[in-house]
């Protein structure tokens, strides 16, 4: 008589084709990965560009109501909250408070500025001036 053979309850793997499995998911873990996590510092220099993008607007229309940009020691923080000495403020020209960059920190805004009438950047990933790709500013200019 032939018997069939019944798969015996609890029989699973074996290591070596966890092993197997194991590897596999990690190349393609390794390939995968650093080309993700590249194309999110590229979109936070994105969001970075259309952020300075806004200000720049927001800035121009005060600079439409009132004749001038707003100070250095106004900062930016004049197009949502009126300076005492602004009669022809017609704000608030932000919709909501200033924006920190993607990586958290506050834009750089100098008036009068070394590049134009003024100058609006951010550090970019590292915080500090100047640097190579995340870590580049990104300026207004």
């Amino acid at each position: 008589m032939n018997r069939c053979r019944r798969p015996r309850p609890g029989r699973g793997f074996t290591l070596l084709e966890l092993l197997v499995v194991m590897v596999i998911i990690g190349l393609l873990a390794g390939y995968v990965g650093p080309r993700f996590f590249g194309q999110i510092g590229k979109s936070e220099v994105k969001v970075a560009r259309a952020q300075l993008d806004a200000l720049q607007k927001a800035l121009d229309q005060y600079r439409i109501d009132t004749g001038h940009y707003p100070s250095a020691e106004q900062g930016l923080q004049a197009l949502r909250e009126k300076p005492m000495d602004e009669a022809r403020w017609a704000g608030p020209y932000l919709a909501k408070a200033v924006p920190k960059d993607p990586w958290g920190q506050a834009y750089q805004y100098k008036a009068p500025g070394d590049h134009g009438e003024y100058d609006l950047l951010s550090f970019g990933h590292d915080g500090r001036p100047g640097g190579e790709g995340e870590d580049a500013d990104i300026t207004s200019w």
